[in-house]
Parts: structure tokens; sequence; C-alpha cells
């Protein structure tokens, strides 16, 4: 549980407050980016490990969730790259 605990503690330490300036929206795409790809690694582990010990619904409702949260992590990524690419940043 060590890597949820960890990744918890990296969204808890995520500003709540919005963005100031454009430094702020590219360092807060970089660390909810790597948080997603935290999570997508959890999910993934659980899913695998819990391979034919859970029923086929559950083992098809992990699969989803590992793949929903794969693809936020590539729109991140998508959002964070297009951001970099701004003219004049």
């Amino acid at each position: 549980m060590s890597d949820i605990e960890a990744l918890l503690e990296e969204l808890r330490s995520l500003p709540a407050a919005r963005a100031a300036n454009a430094r702020d929206v590219e360092a807060l795409l970089a660390r909810v980016k790597s948080a997603a790809g935290r999570w997508a690694d959890v999910l993934y582990d659980i899913q695998e490990s819990a391979q034919g010990l859970v029923g086929p619904r559950a083992g098809a409702a992990l699969e989803v969730a590992f793949r929903r949260a794969e693809e936020s992590y590539v729109e991140l990524e998508i959002a964070l790259s297009d951001y970099a690419r701004e003219p004049g940043r």
C-alpha cells in the first residue's frame, strides 16, 4: 500500500488555489500528469494481481478503471505538451 499512500500524499500536496501565472499552470499540469501516471500504474497492478481472484464483472470493472486512468494520463500529457508549445513559452 505504500504506492497508494505516496500517491495520496502527492495529491494532497497539490495546491488548492488556482494557478496565478503561466509557470504555475505548467508546473501544476506536470504534477497532475505524474500523479495520473502513478494512479494508472497502481490500477494496472491491482488488475493484474486480481486476475483469477475476482469474478468477471469485477475484473472488467478493474480493466475499465485502468484504461480510464491511462487515458487521463495521456490527455494530461497532450495538454502539457501543447501548453509548452504555446508561443512565448
